[in-house]
């Protein structure tokens, strides 16, 4: 509550008063201009004791003072996000203020809803998370059963754009990325392929759900368990998945930043084994999509027919929208300190599922090496996903790669 009550809401119109700024920073950045992107401060205590809730920030340019919405981190009460965007490479500055605000409910909002966490923006459905349990379909072999996953992510104009439990890969459920080879000691568990009962990944807990002006998001404790020894099930890695999903000035587009933090509990820890899938991200598109109307574009140049198997910073998969009107799709986006980026890709061929080409998208950090995850050391995967309807260009996905991979320069003001 703590938290919430924290949060800075929007705020609209421009800044009055002639109130001394408490705090005032510039922000140089010269990699992503003319990109709208969030960006974080962290503030060292004597910075937070300057800090109040009655703070508004404000971004200056000449005699102009233009009010910014701003939002707390959940996962870090020192931490706080707002949108920068710059048309050049000159520094921009922002200063916190104290002044009598006027706030609105947060623009992002969410609903738990039969097992589901929604995360809304306004009164739009952007994606799910399920938490609860789902059941395989009638009469399907209850070891497909499944929660820990992102499903529906949903279009700007309302194209769901995933799918779970289809009949050919009973196991694949929208958004997921469990390890498929790997081994505890001498065994070899798979949390990928349920239907063998060896592992699986599950929601544990939330530890926290954050809603403001500028993100919604949550954080959940998820659990990779071994099931290979059938009357005791062994805890083999823990993982905290952190999602903020955002929005810029672009009303067919918005973000999903997906942050995966893991820990092994095990004494010798857990070896990733190489393979061509598992782990990472991965993303199975809708029904409707087939070699014959959906494409690929990676930051390679490679398409739907060359990409599987190559490594990329980012590649756009895009296809027909279901109304027939244009197109949809998904920019996926590696961050540079993934491990084995430029990441491997596993794009499923255009003969996938008895020649049908159905769209399998999948960020594979182990494709080509092993990776072997020692006991009590922490180990993370960032990625972001543009979802869009329309297109994206080559050159808009690299500006939007830049921004995600290379943070601007933050200096500190001294008053």
């Amino acid at each position: 509550m703590k938290i919430f009550q924290l949060l800075c809401l929007l705020l609209w119109g421009f800044v009055q008063g002639n109130e001394q700024p408490c705090l005032c920073i510039t922000v140089e950045d010269s990699k992503a201009i003319g990109i709208e992107r969030p960006i974080s401060l962290v503030l060292d205590k004597e910075k937070m004791d300057c800090w109040s809730q009655n703070m508004v920030l404000v971004k200056k340019s000449g005699a102009k003072k233009e009010a910014v919405p701003f939002q707390i981190d959940a996962n870090q009460e020192n931490k706080i996000w707002f949108k920068h965007s710059s048309n050049s490479g000159i520094k921009t500055t922002y200063c916190f203020e104290h002044q009598i605000k006027q706030t609105i409910s947060p623009l992002f909002e969410y609903q738990k809803e039969n097992g589901d966490l929604n995360l809304k923006y306004g009164d739009q459905s952007l994606l799910h998370y399920r938490y609860e349990i789902k059941s395989p379909p009638e009469g399907v072999d209850k070891l497909y059963q499944k929660s820990g996953y992102i499903h529906p992510v949903i279009s700007p104009k309302g194209d769901t754009l995933t799918r779970i439990q289809p009949p050919d890969h009973y196991h694949h459920y929208g958004i997921w990325w469990p390890w498929t080879r790997t081994k505890i000691d001498t065994v070899g568990l798979d949390f990928w392929n349920l239907k063998d009962g060896q592992g699986t990944v599950l929601f544990k807990s939330f530890n926290n759900i954050n809603i403001g002006s500028v993100y919604g998001g949550f954080s959940a404790h998820q659990e990779h368990i071994n099931l290979t020894q059938k009357d005791n099930p062994q805890l083999a890695l823990n993982e905290n998945l952190m999602i903020k999903v955002w929005k810029n000035n672009n009303p067919d587009q918005y973000f999903i930043d997906f942050t995966s933090n893991f820990i092994s509990p095990l004494e010798n820890g857990i070896l990733f084994e190489a393979y061509r899938y598992g782990g990472g991200l991965g993303f199975r598109f809708k029904e409707q999509w087939n070699k014959d109307n959906c494409e690929v574009i990676t930051s390679d140049g490679k398409n739907r027919a060359t990409a599987d198997g190559t490594s990329a910073r980012w590649c756009i998969v895009y296809g027909d929208s279901s109304d027939g009107e244009g197109s949809s799709g998904v920019l996926f986006m590696s961050h540079p300190n993934n491990r084995s980026h430029p990441e491997p890709m596993r794009i499923w061929p255009m003969d996938a599922n008895k020649g049908r080409g159905d769209m399998f998208f999948e960020f594979c950090p182990i494709r080509h090496k092993e990776w072997k995850i020692k006991p009590h050391q922490s180990y993370e995967l960032n990625y972001r996903l543009l979802v869009f309807d329309g297109k994206i260009t080559p050159e808009e996905a690299e500006k939007h790669w830049k921004a995600f991979a290379f943070q601007p320069h933050i200096k500190f003001i001294k008053k």
